[in-house]
């Protein structure tokens, strides 16, 4: 089972990974890697200092108006390998939707990409924007480079942008 959706009331853009890695299963959070850009990147786009704990972590993503999640539920992987996934079973986006306002999506990745459009696009109907993925293994993108991407497509939705 995926980790719980990080979300609340004024949720408006939703974050979707593809699955946590193993070193995010021993943190029991998201983007637990040391090298995963993920947490530096969006507290740069949010004016933040860079999380530490999960509470700040949470924190970040509430206090901005996101949302974050998995797109799958569950699935059969080999350590992080992302190519390896096989029997995907999609998360309930449904439920979160009932939930949070959310008006977009963006996916961390190919592979989250990939998946939310054969599995989730088709339910929700809510088009997603494929960001480069903030992986140690997304060699071609340094941290200036996922700051362009990232900061072009996310700053509208933040809610205090900077």
């Amino acid at each position: 089972m995926s980790f719980e959706p990080v979300f609340g009331p004024a949720s408006r853009a939703l974050i979707l990974g593809s699955w946590p890695s193993p070193e995010s299963w021993r943190q029991g959070f998201y983007y637990g890697h040391p090298r995963n850009r993920f947490w530096p990147l969006l507290a740069r786009l949010c004016g933040a200092p860079a999380p530490a704990t999960v509470e700040e972590k949470r924190a970040l993503i509430l206090q901005n108006g996101l949302a974050l999640w998995d797109v799958l539920e569950r699935c059969t992987v080999i350590g992080a390998q992302d190519a390896s996934i096989k029997d995907p079973v999609p998360v309930d986006l449904a439920a979160l939707l009932e939930k949070a306002p959310v008006e977009a999506v963006f996916c961390n990745g190919a592979t989250a990409f990939r998946f939310y459009e054969k599995l989730l696009r088709p339910s929700c109907g809510i088009a997603a924007v494929r960001l480069p993925s903030t992986s140690p293994a997304n060699a071609a993108f340094g941290m200036e480079k996922l700051a362009a991407a990232w900061g072009a497509a996310l700053r509208p939705w933040l809610s205090s942008p900077h």
